[in-house]
């Protein structure tokens, strides 16, 4: 079954990636891109219509999987307007606040929507895997993360970071906000048993990296994924794309429910 695309900021660093893996995949059709009028002029070597606006390329694309890797107040919009036309709608942006959550579950309740922190099926066999291990090796073994991505990262952590300490807490039957800490400075006296800190490196052109270590006394276990590319992102973004569009609204949609 061929699949219809559109693709919210299409000119982005991740748009770019998800419009050239889409147009390279035989069962997808681009069917619009979508970003601000000043960057349409770009988008013309892709050979695909575009538009200063969702509901425009919608209107030539009825039913078309949406794409959107952007900001949060971008991507809210795009999901209301994927409620209100029904259009299945995956998410790849990170940086949402709690009440900004709840409108894309709102959304989700009368259209498909898929969201994840992070695309890379790695990624989540690596949330599949974490509880247990955590739980095997009890409290006695400190739990610290350091998350690296490039420096035009405006989020901080990473929201990949966040659902991993979130895994992590669950596990141990902790509340992440009375755990958390985001790094460290001055006098900051004996660390807390509770407690799960994360560090956030910023630099350069990394894709993204991030290392769980586990602290125990005599020893210690890393655990580290590193993305070497956008097209890791861009593909489970597609291949999320394939399995939303058979799916019915009434849930937020994410990784875990399309790899069980």
């Amino acid at each position: 079954m061929n699949t219809a695309i559109v693709v919210v900021g299409a000119n982005g660093r991740m748009g770019r990636t998800l419009v050239g893996l889409a147009a390279a995949a035989p069962d997808l059709t681009l069917a619009g891109l979508v970003d601000c009028g000043d960057h349409l002029h770009a988008l013309a070597v892709f050979g695909c219509p575009a538009f200063d606006a969702l509901e425009k390329a919608l209107s030539d694309a009825p039913g078309a999987v949406i794409i959107d890797f952007t900001t949060p107040e971008v991507s809210l919009q795009s999901a209301r307007i994927a409620a209100d036309t029904g259009c299945p709608l995956v998410v790849g942006t990170t940086g949402f606040s709690d009440a900004q959550m709840r409108q894309l579950r709102e959304a989700a309740q009368k259209t498909p929507v898929f969201w994840s922190s992070n695309m890379s099926v790695g990624v989540n066999v690596f949330l599949k895997i974490l509880p247990e291990l955590t739980r095997a090796l009890g409290e006695e073994y400190d739990i610290e993360l350091v998350e690296m991505h490039h420096n035009r990262k405006k989020d901080s952590p990473s929201g990949t970071a966040l659902t991993l300490m979130d895994c992590l807490a669950k596990a141990r039957g902790w509340d992440l906000d009375d755990t958390r800490c985001s790094s460290r400075d001055g006098i900051v006296g004996e660390r807390p048993r509770r407690q799960i800190c994360v560090q956030a490196v910023r630099g350069g052109d990394v894709v993204g990296v991030h290392t769980i270590y586990f602290l125990g006394q005599g020893e210690r276990i890393e655990l580290c994924h590193q993305a070497h590319s956008r097209e890791n992102f861009a593909g489970g973004a597609l291949r999320a794309a394939r399995w939303l569009a058979g799916r019915k609204p009434g849930k937020l949609y994410g990784m875990q429910d399309m790899l069980s």
